[in-house]
């Protein structure tokens, strides 16, 4: 009796094993990631401490880079105030020459800190077919966050990029990645890696 419990337990225990295989094989299909490059422009960057900066626009580059690779989706976002600007079109309104986007990347403009408040990004992410974003750039305490919360309020699945977010105060950005479970380089790698399995 005790055999045919143990056989009855190890059975269901393989059968429960093949069905979790199941349901990874098919949560790999559906993710669909784009980066979203956030307000790394050049007016915001001189309120951050050129120490502090260094690191985090590697990153930002390594993310895009990654995403390159994978042929993944890399939008850039852009904040303008219509009353304070930056102009867009100026210099004070573009990214850094040092930021690896190209001018194919889709690109969005926003005048409010979620990226999806009265802009196209959540249809451009529908028609893309993309469920999961990743974020990085500035500000951690604001725009990226807010943004963070407007993706989780659309059902996307949404990720803070380790060491690719910059805010005024390094301790603030710390804080915001410990918030929100921010994924390093090498997760997000591997989650890539995952989904082009």
């Amino acid at each position: 009796m005790k055999r045919i419990c143990f056989l009855s337990l190890c059975v269901a225990l393989m059968l429960g094993s093949v069905a979790f295989a199941g349901e990874k094989d098919e949560d790999k299909k559906e993710m669909k990631p784009a980066l979203l490059v956030m307000d790394i422009q050049n007016q915001y960057l001189e309120y951050m401490d050129d120490d502090d900066r260094d690191i985090p626009m590697y990153m930002i580059n390594a993310a895009i880079a990654l995403f390159r690779e994978h042929g993944l989706p890399v939008i850039r976002v852009y904040h303008t105030d219509p009353e304070y600007g930056p102009e867009p079109g100026t210099e004070e309104f573009a990214f850094p020459e040092s930021v690896v986007i190209e001018e194919n990347d889709p690109k969005i403009v926003k005048n409010y800190p979620s990226a999806f408040t009265k802009t196209d990004l959540d249809k451009l992410l529908k028609e893309k077919e993309c469920n999961t974003v990743f974020l990085c750039g500035l500000s951690a305490v604001g725009c990226v966050f807010a943004t963070y919360h407007g993706a989780m309020e659309r059902e996307f699945d949404v990720f803070m990029v380790k060491g690719a977010l910059l805010s005024h105060k390094e301790e603030y950005t710390d804080m915001v990645e410990d918030i929100t479970g921010a994924v390093s380089y090498m997760v997000m790698k591997a989650m890539l890696d995952y989904t082009q399995e």
